[in-house]
């Protein structure tokens, strides 16, 4: 926690950079259950109505979800070699394009398995993708 409020950088919500897509997702149906719960938690209100209701949404309608089922669609068919072929296929730009898209995406899925499963777990998960990934 810092000190004191020298350290700490206010900025205004609306100056954040997000990449494309984003704000539609935050402002999709599906989040306002879990918006609703951190602006009660923001105004001094304990939330309890507010998981309430996120507690009895079915899985496929949780923010979750919308984690878990995009990596399925987009690993559950994973082959190194068709992405060979696209590689070889590829210009300058679209590479930089995909690999800018893809800068981030490690550490935000370390982020969300140590939610899920704690840092140690997150650690052995990731090393142990790493070394079949090597193999």
């Amino acid at each position: 926690m810092p000190e004191n409020d020298d350290q700490i950088k206010y900025v205004r919500i609306d100056t954040i950079r997000q990449e494309p897509g984003a704000r539609e997702l935050t402002e999709s149906p599906e989040m306002e259950p879990y918006l609703d719960f951190i602006k009660a938690r923001m105004q001094g209100f304990d939330g309890r109505p507010e998981l309430d209701l996120i507690r009895q949404l079915p899985l496929e309608r949780r923010y979750i979800w919308r984690i878990v089922s995009s990596l399925k669609w987009g690993f559950a068919d994973f082959d190194s070699e068709t992405v060979k072929i696209d590689l070889a296929t590829m210009t300058p730009d679209d590479l930089r394009t995909t690999t800018n898209l893809l800068r981030f995406r490690p550490a935000q899925f370390c982020m969300f398995l140590k939610t899920i499963a704690g840092a140690e777990q997150m650690e052995q998960i990731m090393l142990q993708a790493i070394a079949n990934a090597k193999k």
